[in-house]
Order: C-alpha cells, then structure tokens, then sequence
C-alpha cells in the first residue's frame, strides 16, 4: 500500500485529517482546488502540515500526472470546495473506485440533488432553479407557492451562507436579487438561485460511511435552529441521538436512498433531512466529513468520527457497522445578536461551575470586532454539555442561555 494519503482542500474539519494519517504511519499530500483556499476556509488552510503540496490551475489531466508519483490508491474530499476535483482526479488515476463519476453534480450542487431524487423515486422538497424572476414567478403560481412561506438559496453554499427564509405574503424577490450575482463564502458566483417550498420539521443531521455501496451511521443529531429576521439555519443547538432512537430508525432507511440516488458508494457522507408531517424530506447531502467542529463533538458523544472512520478503512481495512453512543451531549452555539466588540466576556464566568459543563471555545480574540451571528460560520462561540441526566442538560442549557442574553456588543 503507497505511503501517501492525497487529500484535496485538507480545510475545514478536512485540516484534520493530516495529523491522522500521519498518526497512523501515511504520508499527507495536499491538493488545493484553487492557488488559495476559499474565503471561508482560509484560516483553517496549514501549509505547514504538508511536504507536499498541489495547486490545481485548470487541467485535471496534469494534476492527475503530478499526483501519479505517489501511487495513490485513493484520494480524499477534506471540504466541501475539494468534492468535485477529488471525483475527478479519483476517475483519472483511479478509475470505478470513487463515487458513481456520472452523478458528480448531483452530490454538490442542489439542484442536481434534487432531480437525482426525482429519477430514482425518492420523495423531495419542490424547488426550481433560475436566473429568472418571471420565470420563478410562474413556476410559484403553477405549485400555488405564492405568498407561502419559502427558502432561497444558492444552488452551491456551506454551513447556511446566504440562505434565506421568505415569509408569508413576504417580497420574495427582494431575497432572490439578494442572492443572484453575488459571490458567496466558497468564492463562486451565484449565476442562479434556488427557491424551494419551506420544510415544516424537525431537523437532523446524519453522518455515514460507506463501502462498495454498504452504508453505515457514524452518529445521528438533532438540530435546533432559530431564525434573526430572514435568516434562516441560525444553529442553537445539537443532541446526539443513539442509533436505536425512533427518531433515527425512521430517517435511516430515507437516508441510505438518498446516498443511493447521488451515487455515494465510498467514504463519507453527511446529510441534513427534515422530517415532516409527510415524512423525512432531504435539506442536502455531501460526500465529505462533517465540519463545524462537528468531529470533535461527534468523537465525544460515540468515541468516533468521520476522521477516525477513514483512517481505520483507508489504512487498516477495517469497516463498522453503525455506531454506539456513549455520553449524552448537547452543543450550544453562541450567537451574536449584533457586529461589534464583545465587550462583557465575564458574562461566561462561572459557566465551569455548572454540573454538565465540558468544554467552552469563544471563536474572537480579545478587542476583535465579532460579526452579528447569521450563519454556522459567525457564531460567537461553542459551548459543550456533558451529562447522564436529561434534565441536568436541560437546567444547565437554559442557564447558558441566560448568560448569552446578558452579552454587550458595542458597536464600533
């Protein structure tokens, strides 16, 4: 077996992977998708954890021959940006090991997921993709969405960037002009924009590994999301669930069809899905690990992970079959009700005293100015829960909470 590990856009929870390989006796070698990372990205790109590293500037065939001096025997998605070259690159060094090459937009671009669904008889959201108000107009009155509540989007974003809900009786074209043309945190230009009835629902988050086509659970979440004005997937908090939980035999069969239907058959994938009055209905799917922290919390609540599932099939061969869950956690995120200057840090103080306290993690340095919470990516910071009992979690949440209302933001 060749001792590199070819990672394409190492960012992200991608970042983690090169200490893990490395760890487990693998070389890392890193492949940018651009000269630079995504502006979302940037500050988790650290050249200095390769030896070797790859820019892609065009031509997939002559990355693929750079690449070919390692002998890989697979290559690896690190963040949603590196999802589309790796499916390349993967079909010209390593040809029918990969995910199914034919149904490559349909695991990134929305749109493409949707009609994935449709072909294979997978129940979906109703959505339409245009660059064209008239034609989004039509298409609203036809499925007798106007003046109901709606979501539009970018057919390609990461972690809720320019996502919007429409209200009812709302200007919906206000929001679509919003999104169109602009160039969101990826670097991509939005040259549509995607408008999709609302999902009434609970939402959760169902990370797999998969193996020839096998699919597998890593963890399964609960998601507990707010809205700020017409912002819509405001993340507040999570709950890890255990694979026996209603809840989760009701997703899981849902689940492996859309892995199915946008031709996942390696490696990872993470879906988000609501369940709704009509049953489980697909917000989207990708084909890389989890990010946000997620594999750290995701490590804590199972004593696994994406990171840790790839390393162990990858160098050792090994595959599980679905996962334990062995502490109750729930993730708090910290939102900033405005931009400025987080001036009362000692607001928190005191937050170690409580009974299920584990972990705390601000995400601005000291006189830094912090965005106003919009999106997974400007939260203000993470707060983690460790307990047996249910209602320790609860009294100790409502506590944070209590503390998060008291944080001063100054203007600047």
């Amino acid at each position: 077996m060749t001792e590199y590990t070819i990672i394409v856009d190492p960012l992200s929870t991608g970042q983690e992977y090169p200490a893990a390989f490395r760890a487990a006796g693998r070389q890392p070698v890193a492949v940018l998708s651009g000269l630079e990372p995504p502006p979302a990205y940037t500050a988790t790109w650290h050249p200095e954890d390769f030896e070797h590293i790859h820019y892609f500037t065009g031509d997939v065939a002559a990355l693929a021959e750079e690449l070919r001096q390692y002998e890989p025997s697979y290559l690896l998605p690190g963040a949603e940006s590196g999802v589309e070259l790796c499916d390349q690159l993967i079909e010209s060094l390593l040809p029918g090991t990969g995910n199914v090459p034919e149904l490559a937009s349909a695991r990134r671009d929305k749109w493409d997921m949707a009609q994935a669904l449709s072909a294979t008889g997978v129940p979906r959201l109703r959505q339409i993709l245009t660059a064209d108000p008239a034609e989004a107009e039509e298409w609203l009155r036809a499925n007798d969405l106007l003046g109901k509540r709606l979501v539009i989007k970018p057919p390609k974003s990461v972690a809720g960037d320019e996502v919007y809900v429409v209200f009812e009786d709302g200007d919906w074209h206000e929001r679509f002009h919003r999104v169109l043309g602009r160039t969101n945190k990826l670097g991509l230009v939005n040259n549509a924009v995607l408008i999709q009835e609302y999902a009434e629902g609970t939402e959760y988050l169902v990370d797999t590994y998969s193996v020839d086509g096998v699919h597998a659970l890593v963890d399964v979440c609960r998601y507990t999301k707010v809205h700020r004005g017409d912002k819509i997937g405001i993340y507040r908090r999570i709950d890890f669930l255990a694979e026996d939980a209603p809840e989760v035999q009701a997703l899981w069969p849902y689940t492996r069809d859309v892995l199915d239907a946008v031709g996942i058959r390696i490696g990872c994938g993470h879906a988000e899905v609501m369940m709704t009055a009509d049953g489980p209905r697909l917000i989207e799917v990708a084909a890389r690990p989890s990010g946000g922290g997620h594999q750290m919390v995701s490590e804590l609540a199972t004593g696994d992970n994406h990171i840790k599932r790839t390393v162990a099939h990858r160098v050792r061969g090994e595959v599980r079959d679905g996962f334990d869950l062995v502490q109750h956690l729930r993730g708090i995120f910290i939102i900033a009700p405005r931009e400025g200057y987080f001036r009362n840090r000692e607001v928190f103080d005191g937050i170690e005293d409580l009974k299920s306290f584990h972990w705390m993690k601000i995400l601005h340095d000291d006189e830094a100015v912090v965005p106003a919470t919009v999106d997974l990516l400007t939260c203000l910071a993470w707060v983690i829960l460790i307990h047996s009992d249910p209602q320790t979690l609860d009294e100790d949440y409502q506590r944070v909470l209590e503390m998060e209302a008291e944080i001063i933001i100054e203007t600047p």
